[in-house]
């Protein structure tokens, strides 16, 4: 599970992100709101936990914005305010979970685990477009019109899987590196490319008259 957390203070940061990768979690901070922010509509987390007070964009604002974007990823709000308006805001503007500090690391990953978990339940496992079916759990794409299947490895599923959530949407090369690569990631700029190419042709295996198209100088888009 990949969790972004956006909180500018850093060693509160610094050591509930130690506690996460502890149990686990691969977890990426932002001390900024913006930058955080940008994170957030990557779309490649699993959760987000996010302060309210930031430099440069604060909580509420980020919340909205993914929100109006479209992210659907669970987010839980951290702030030092109790007032129930300010809860009542953070819930409003779209977070699934609102904890007061100072707060118990305990209640913390309770919280979290049961965002995960109440995600889990609203994902269906196969992802439907054109022609195209992916089970996300077995990792199995088919095609519909020749009954044929095959098992993807690792970062074709991650591709096709963004593809068929995005489909008819451009989709940029940083946001498929984003999304099978990380933030954290040594992966040169072509990988996308060649990734690309190796989706292309198990479409070509399955028969599918699915296509990815490439748009010069803006990404990708599946197409039936």
């Amino acid at each position: 599970m990949k969790i972004l957390m956006i909180e500018d203070e850093k060693r509160m940061a610094d050591a509930v992100s130690e506690l996460l990768h502890q149990e686990g979690y691969i977890v990426d901070v932002k001390y900024d709101g913006a930058q955080g922010y940008d994170a957030c509509i990557a779309n490649i987390y699993d959760a987000i936990i996010c302060d309210v007070m930031l430099p440069s964009m604060n909580g509420f604002d980020i919340v909205q914005s993914a929100r109006a974007n479209g992210l659907e990823t669970p987010i839980l709000m951290l702030t030092a305010k109790s007032d129930v308006l300010d809860k009542v805001a953070g819930l409003d503007c779209g977070a699934d979970d609102y904890l007061t500090k100072p707060f118990q690391v305990e209640e913390l990953l309770a919280r979290l685990r049961a965002l995960l978990r109440r995600n889990r339940k609203d994902i269906s496992s196969t992802l439907e477009a054109f022609d195209l079916s992916l089970n996300t759990k077995s990792l199995t794409l088919s095609c519909t019109n020749t009954n044929k299947s095959i098992r993807l490895p690792e970062k074709e599923y991650k591709i096709l899987e963004c593809l068929l959530t995005n489909k008819e949407q451009i989709i940029s090369k940083e946001q498929l590196t984003l999304k099978v690569w990380g933030y954290d990631n040594e992966a040169e700029y072509n990988n996308v490319e060649v990734y690309i190419s190796f989706t292309r042709k198990k479409l070509k295996f399955l028969g599918s008259t699915t296509e990815i198209k490439s748009v010069r100088g803006m990404g990708y888009e599946l197409r039936g």
